[in-house]
């Protein structure tokens, strides 16, 4: 039977709700889907090791439930404030039978996304997908309201992160592992809104055309999603509860998706069904066009 995607899942308009970033799952309404009820595995990552940023929430804990389904070990890393989302999140690792790494830390520090990886090889014995997903995000409403300090953070985090911590990784990934970076729409459609977080994305786009390039000879692949309106915490604790309240009414499904409407993409990036896809940038959003 067929699902409509437009009545899947909740559309908008949503109730207000603040929160402080990073925001927590449990205090949203409705509270995402990570596909805790719904994802079925395939054994597509038997035997895998994966390491992924920003694992306790939104994308990131529908792609670590996802990765655990298809028979990966996972390992995320997230802030220490998301310690309960982190051990919710490890609790369905384990249900699926596989080992969790639960790492807690700022990818800010240069420091931190080395030994996140050394972690990651050390209790696993191996690293084979690497998921460049943590980010932080504050909207603005004027150039003049940004900080140079806020500005500094949407950079160190999801960009410096990212560099540091696939940088380590290459010492650990050998030909035929994935990296997979969580860039965005806003790469290449930038919101006035979030004029630095955009500008992140579409740094974070020009790096996955780059390494895929640059890495092709160790026969590692890199790749990109580029998600649109998601449903996770980022929306409450990083945008105005107007902006909230019709949360994806702008795309052609008129309503946000849900996480776990994604993993789907990161496990086939992930895949050696994927041997040949590097390079790519992959859209996931309600149907909205990409250029």
């Amino acid at each position: 039977m067929t699902t409509d995607p437009l009545h899947k899942y909740p559309r908008p308009p949503f109730e207000a709700q603040p929160q402080s970033f990073p925001g927590m799952t449990g205090r949203m309404a409705p509270e995402p889907d990570h596909g805790e009820a719904s994802y079925t595995g395939a054994g597509k990552l038997a035997g895998k090791a994966a390491l992924i940023t920003g694992g306790d929430s939104g994308i990131g804990r529908a792609v670590a439930i996802a990765f655990a389904r298809e028979g990966a070990d996972v390992a995320i890393s997230y802030l220490p404030e998301e310690q309960a989302d982190a051990e919710a999140v490890g609790g369905w690792i384990e249900k699926a039978g596989r080992r969790a790494l639960l790492l807690p830390g700022d990818l800010k520090d240069a420091a931190y996304g080395r030994a996140i990886v050394a972690r990651t090889a050390e209790t696993f014995g191996r690293l084979d997908v690497l998921v460049n997903n943590g980010a932080f995000q504050q909207p603005n409403q004027d150039l003049t309201e940004i900080e140079d300090a806020i500005f500094e953070e949407h950079f160190r985090t999801n960009v410096f992160g990212a560099f540091y911590v696939t940088k380590a990784a290459l010492a650990h990934l050998k030909p035929g592992a994935s990296v997979i970076f969580t860039s965005s729409v806003n790469s290449k459609h930038p919101m006035p809104s979030l004029m630095a977080y955009s500008a992140t994305k579409g740094a974070l786009s020009n790096m996955v055309l780059s390494l895929a390039q640059l890495l092709a000879e160790r026969g590692v692949r890199v790749n990109g999603v580029l998600p649109g309106p998601i449903w996770t915490p980022f929306i409450p604790s990083g945008m105005s509860q107007d902006a909230v309240k019709s949360f994806g009414s702008q795309v052609p499904f008129g309503r946000p998706g849900q996480p776990a409407e994604l993993a789907s993409a990161y496990v086939m990036l992930a895949s050696q069904e994927s041997s040949y896809t590097s390079g790519a940038l992959v859209t996931v959003a309600g149907a909205m066009p990409v250029f």
